[in-house]
């Protein structure tokens, strides 16, 4: 179950207000520093925009590939383990705006984690240490430590149990 907060709105519907939530100028401020990160090919550099800038949490050796788009409101509230790769063109949200209400919620990624090209993280997801998410997955509920989950909807292809019964076989053939 996906955690974020509920804030209703009345009038206009949520984006409408979207400046009563957020600052205009952290806005600008964070949509200017995603934009060069997205762009850079030093991952040194990418993270150090994300941890200085943006005030992400993001792990040593982690690696945001090209196009990687953080969340431009709410970019605190992502925090990204050690080791973890995220894939080309993946979406990292912490907010999302609807007609009668918007919700926050952390996303925490664990560590060594490798998340596909083209994914979308919605707003309070955690992902646990180990995890493989394939390739244009929407991720919409939590995926549980040392899993592999895919598709749309998400679904659980194997379990880290699975994986590790898997492997043994193979070792001993």
């Amino acid at each position: 179950m996906r955690q974020t907060t509920r804030y209703p709105v009345k009038g206009a519907n949520s984006l409408w207000q979207l400046y009563k939530t957020v600052s205009f100028f952290k806005v600008v401020k964070n949509v200017f520093f995603i934009m060069i990160a997205r762009y850079t090919p030093f991952l040194g550099v990418k993270n150090w925009i994300y941890r200085t800038f943006l005030r992400m949490k993001v792990g040593q050796q982690t690696a945001f590939a090209f196009m990687v788009m953080p969340d431009i409101l709410f970019p605190e509230k992502i925090t990204v383990g050690k080791n973890t790769i995220i894939g080309y063109n993946t979406t990292i949200l912490a907010h999302e705006y609807l007609v009668d209400e918007y919700r926050l919620g952390d996303v925490v990624i664990g560590d060594n984690v490798m998340i596909g090209a083209n994914c979308t993280i919605l707003p309070g997801i955690k992902i646990g240490s180990g995890a493989v998410v394939a390739a244009g997955t929407v991720v919409h509920k939590d995926v549980p430590e040392g899993c592999f989950v895919g598709g749309n909807p998400m679904r659980v292809i194997y379990t880290k149990d699975d994986y590790l019964k898997h492997k043994q076989k193979l070792t001993q053939s």
